[in-house]
């Protein structure tokens, strides 16, 4: 555990992606990449200022989530914020999909957030893993050079700290803290293109190349 926690630790100074003692937004969904995401940083001596947001997308795992965060964070001493949104009305009314309607809603949350408690970043939790899925994604949309490039350690206000570990990284983590998350039953559906990748396609090009 230590091992990934400095490798972290490096990752964020080589990349300049927080400064010592940073007051950092964190979005915090109660999977394994958002709960490790919060717990590092604020072992690592940030201020995280976790939030939870509850899209109302998936009945009983809406709630469930919320109390899953919020118990996490009084555990360890975290801030917590949450907010609530109708996401199938803003898709609507904005005649977007509900994926992107939930990364706004989000985004403007944490901004606001950020802009409110006068925070220096909003950290989110993307890794190695999803970095592969996104290059992909790209290249089957079409895309150019920038495209291929994939995430970015930072985007303006927003850093990714985890993005030099794999999701085995982030589990292993997890499980020597004896840490639990939950488990959103959509990421194991067909239904997003990401999940495609992500399930069928990576699946895939790792039996032709496993490494």
């Amino acid at each position: 555990m230590e091992s990934i926690q400095e490798k972290v630790k490096l990752f964020i100074r080589q990349n300049n992606l927080l400064d010592e003692h940073a007051r950092v937004i964190v979005g915090l969904s109660g999977g394994p990449d958002s709960v490790c995401l919060a717990l590092m940083l604020h072992r690592l001596g940030y201020e995280v200022i976790a939030v939870h947001c509850n899209f109302h997308l998936r009945d009983e795992e809406s709630w469930r989530d919320e109390q899953f965060a919020t118990a996490l964070c009084e555990k360890n001493g975290i801030i917590c914020h949450k907010a609530e949104f109708d996401t199938l009305k803003y898709a609507k009314e904005q005649k977007i999909s509900i994926e992107m309607a939930a990364r706004e809603l989000r985004y403007s949350k944490f901004r606001h957030l950020k802009k409110e408690l006068k925070a220096d970043a909003i950290a989110v939790g993307h890794h190695k893993s999803d970095n592969a899925e996104t290059i992909i994604l790209n290249l089957i949309r079409g895309t150019g050079v920038k495209g291929l490039c994939g995430m970015q350690p930072r985007n303006e206000d927003i850093v990714r700290p985890l993005l030099c570990l794999t999701r085995q990284e982030i589990l292993s983590f997890l499980q020597d803290l004896r840490q639990g998350y939950v488990v959103d039953h959509t990421n194991m559906e067909n239904d997003y293109a990401r999940n495609k990748v992500r399930l069928d396609i990576l699946p895939t090009m790792e039996q032709i190349n496993p490494g």
